[in-house]
């Protein structure tokens, strides 16, 4: 905090934006009107803060005019703070001193046809953040050394990705699979991952800095970011191991279809992996059960897309995987194939597969959800009916030798394994990451990734790219050899905690303590700051670092003003 009778001094610089602010807010206005503050040493525009140019004139003021606080009037701070920070740190500013101010898209944006109105709200704004940077903190990062070692969890192909991009750059990684044999869903893939399961199998076993243990069940998951410790039975056999960093690569289950569900049960309806593993033992006359085999019918969606039940998400794989069984059927001699689809998703490479199908001479067929094809016994086989949309709902009865239920991906069990390693579940049952599109990948924890199907269902070149993002993250936090976590950690007012607990039961990272006796105690590293615990706090005894009480009722009173 400022010495008593000392004015700290502040620097506010307001940017235009381009237009996106200063066509809807009188930017010159507010500079003038923060001219007036107590302790504003320099108020002046920019066309946009973030270039080099005013970054640049930024930090001459801050030299020159012994800048003890940065207010920036601009957009959000999502976009920026870590341009600023840095420019805040090069210029021999704490980072944590510089204050921002978002007053396009809570001005500008937000209040287009009222000029007046949104240039007196960015006034009170800028006002508010003057108020912040004057009882600003010099805050330093937390920092945690990296234990030289990851464990990835699952042996499929993201993990075996995973581990061999780790195993590269020359970190030692543990590979944790719970089954007896390393490949997960390549293992069942005959004719498309047989020969890229033994080529990455052949890989990791010349691999001097991979471990893989088998039959391994993860427990528990202790300690923090850099510094994780890892509660694990192996074979019976209890013992922990200290990473780094980890990546998840559980996978997912495949559909099983109910008995009776299309048919599924009968003679001759399979699911596409199972049907996979019987077109591998076939030739050019393929036979089930001593019957030849002509004449196919796919039925797409399989317990996927559900308007009404707990798999309403696109599985993603599915329609790719069964263009190409039908690709290799065709090249096999089943020259008469029926696919029924609701939708068709080949994107990308995947359309080569659809293209190839179709002048192969297979019949696409398209049924609406609430009308999906039957299936029947017939005195020869089996026989569908559908309704195509495609013909104006005309609908078709096709005798077929077999039919094929295109399933797709859901939740492995994770409950017991998230429960053990403290991670959130998606509302589809997955592994949740912190956004799929800002931070894939990434959990709430520093350290711990996602990769494959662990997050949702992919395409086995979804999967790739997905263990090597994870890898890459992990890698990050390996060669650097340490962690800087955000300083912006709960702090406890020791004098006026009363050792009550309520802040623990809301905690949820497990960031605090109550130990024997004093007051509670807090685990920075585990700590994200959000601040769940202080408002449960009767004696105000919890604050976040940035965020104290004071500092907040100041910011809140000068709004008002």
């Amino acid at each position: 905090m400022q010495p008593e009778g000392k004015e700290k001094r502040i620097g506010v610089f307001i940017c235009r934006c381009g237009g996106n602010i200063s066509d809807y807010v009188r930017v010159e206005e507010v500079a003038e009107a923060l001219r007036g503050e107590p302790g504003v040493v320099v108020s002046e525009v920019h066309t946009f803060t973030c270039s080099e140019a005013a970054q640049s004139e930024i930090m001459a003021h801050i030299r020159e005019k012994g800048l003890e606080g940065v207010v920036i009037a601009s957009c959000s701070p999502k976009l920026h703070q870590g341009t600023f920070r840095n420019m805040a740190r090069q210029a021999g500013l704490n980072p944590y001193q510089y204050v921002q101010v978002n007053i396009r898209e809570q001005c500008s944006w937000v209040h287009p046809h009222d000029p007046e109105g949104a240039t007196a709200k960015a006034i009170r704004l800028v006002r508010a953040g003057v108020e912040r940077a004057r009882r600003a903190r010099a805050l330093t990062p937390v920092v945690v050394e990296v234990v030289p070692q990851a464990a990835v969890i699952g042996a499929g192909l993201a993990g075996l990705q995973a581990a061999l991009a780790l195993s590269e750059l020359g970190i030692t990684v543990h590979l944790l699979e719970k089954t007896e044999a390393p490949g997960g869903h390549l293992r069942n893939l005959p004719l498309v991952g047989e020969d890229l399961l033994s080529g990455l199998l052949e890989e990791v076993s010349r691999r001097s800095n991979i471990k893989l243990h088998l039959k391994t069940q993860v427990l528990s998951r202790a300690g923090g970011p850099g510094q994780y410790r890892l509660g694990i039975q192996k074979e019976g056999a209890e013992e922990e191991l200290e990473v780094g960093a980890f990546i998840v690569a559980a996978g997912f289950a495949a559909y099983r279809p109910q008995e009776g569900e299309y048919g599924y049960g009968w003679p001759g309806v399979l699911t596409l992996g199972e049907y996979f593993r019987w077109l591998k033992e076939q030739d050019r006359e393929p036979f089930f059960e001593g019957r030849p085999v002509e004449r196919v019918a796919f039925i797409y969606c399989v317990g996927m897309r559900q308007s009404q039940g707990p798999h309403s998400y696109c599985a993603r794989f599915c329609c790719p995987a069964a263009l190409r069984a039908g690709r290799l059927g065709a090249e096999k001699g089943l020259r008469f194939q029926y696919h029924l689809f609701r939708d068709i998703r080949a994107y990308g490479v995947f359309e080569e597969d659809y293209r190839r199908l179709r002048e192969a001479g297979a019949f696409f067929i398209r049924f609406a959800e609430k009308e999906p094809p039957q299936v029947e016994k017939a005195e020869e086989g089996l026989r569908v009916r559908v309704k195509d949309l495609l013909t104006g709902k005309k609908e078709l009865e096709i005798p077929v030798d077999l039919v094929v239920l295109v399933t797709g991906g859901v939740p492995e069990p994770q409950g017991p394994l998230a429960e053990s390693l403290k991670l959130p579940l998606s509302a589809d049952g997955f592994l949740a990451e912190v956004h799929p599109k800002l931070k894939p990948v990434e959990t709430l924890f520093p350290g711990i990734y996602l990769a494959g199907g662990a997050s949702s269902p992919k395409t086995l070149e979804e999967t790739v790219a997905s263990a090597l993002a994870a890898s890459a993250k992990a890698a990050s936090l390996f060669l650097a050899g340490k962690l800087e976590l955000e300083p912006r950690v709960i702090e406890v007012l020791e004098e006026k905690c009363d050792r009550c607990g309520k802040c623990l039961e809301v905690c949820p990272f497990g960031a605090l303590k109550l130990p024997e006796e004093g007051p509670v105690q807090v685990e920075e590293a585990l700590c994200k700051g959000e601040g769940a615990c202080v408002p449960v706090c009767p004696q105000k005894a919890l604050q976040v670092k940035g965020y104290e009480h004071e500092t907040m009722e100041a910011v809140i009173g000068r709004l008002a003003s």
